[in-house]
């Protein structure tokens, strides 16, 4: 077994590393790096990443969040009122435990993100996400933020899902009808697509925002050219050291990227790479 390294501030949890939430990271002064922070949150009572599962259902969505706006995760009113509204338990396999603070396998070689990495994503992205905006989720996988977003931009505004595995295409739609979200997604401002998403959608382009779900190698144009000019895009970037990317387009087309924090994602890929071995 390969030792795993990460190159930021790491948290044990559930016998794995992960990188910290970038509220949890410490910095030294003196130096241009940042120190390691490995916490075994077992010994911690109450910790984020550990006794995220307060319950089922409308108990456990209130639970994760609270416990994600004690630890700074979120500090958004409007991330924390959607992220509650939609039941994540809705989006996870039966019997996933869907409160907790780690990814989930959802099949086809592919994940549901953890919920601090969609608090994350959302507050990123809040100010794109008013009602009326457009929105575009690359890998949107089982759905969940595809309806977060949908919550935020309204009727009036347009959310687009893209995924190239079929099944959780038909996953997610099923997911989206169960939750609060349905009513967007039965009036067409919400839709859900098969398709790379690499190349984004560009029937409903420009999007004032756009989530990428996995990490690319570089910038895929595409989604560069569909980001409507003031408009934001939140990508993971990299192959195995990874970081997650905040690209903003200025009025004039020209972009300003930053580094939001260490990541870990699954590969922004073909579908056939992505099946591989599946």
């Amino acid at each position: 077994m390969r030792a795993q390294v990460l190159l930021c501030p790491t948290i044990t949890a559930y016998g794995r590393l992960y990188c910290a939430p970038r509220r949890l990271h410490r910095y030294n002064s003196s130096s241009s790096s940042s120190q390691f922070l490995n916490l075994n949150l077992s010994r911690f009572s109450g910790a984020l990443f550990f006794h995220m599962e307060s319950g089922t259902g409308s108990s456990g969505k209130r639970g994760m969040v609270e416990n994600l706006k004690r630890y700074g995760v979120i500090s958004s009113k409007r991330v924390a009122q959607v992220m509650e509204a939609l039941d994540r338990g809705l989006f996870v396999p039966v019997g996933s435990s869907a409160y907790v603070d780690t990814p989930v396998p959802i099949g086809y070689n592919a994940t549901i993100s953890a919920p601090h990495m969609h608090a994350t994503c959302l507050q990123l992205l809040e100010d794109k996400l008013h009602p009326g905006m457009r929105a575009l989720d690359v890998g949107s996988g089982t759905g969940y933020l595809t309806g977060c977003f949908a919550l935020m931009v309204g009727a009036e505004g347009r959310v687009v899902g893209v995924d190239h595995i079929p099944e959780l295409v038909d996953m997610s739609i099923k997911n989206i009808e169960k939750s609060v979200a349905a009513s967007f997604l039965k009036k067409g401002s919400l839709s859900l697509h098969v398709g790379d998403g690499r190349k984004g959608w560009q029937e409903f382009a420009p999007y004032d925002a756009i989530h990428v779900g996995a990490a690319a190698s570089e910038i895929p144009q595409p989604l560069l050219d569909q980001l409507k000019p003031g408009g934001r895009m939140v990508i993971p970037l990299g192959t195995y050291f990874q970081e997650l990317k905040v690209i903003d387009k200025n009025e004039d087309g020209s972009i300003k990227v930053h580094t939001e924090t260490s990541v870990r994602y699954v590969p922004l890929t073909s579908r056939v790479e992505q099946l591989g071995g599946f």
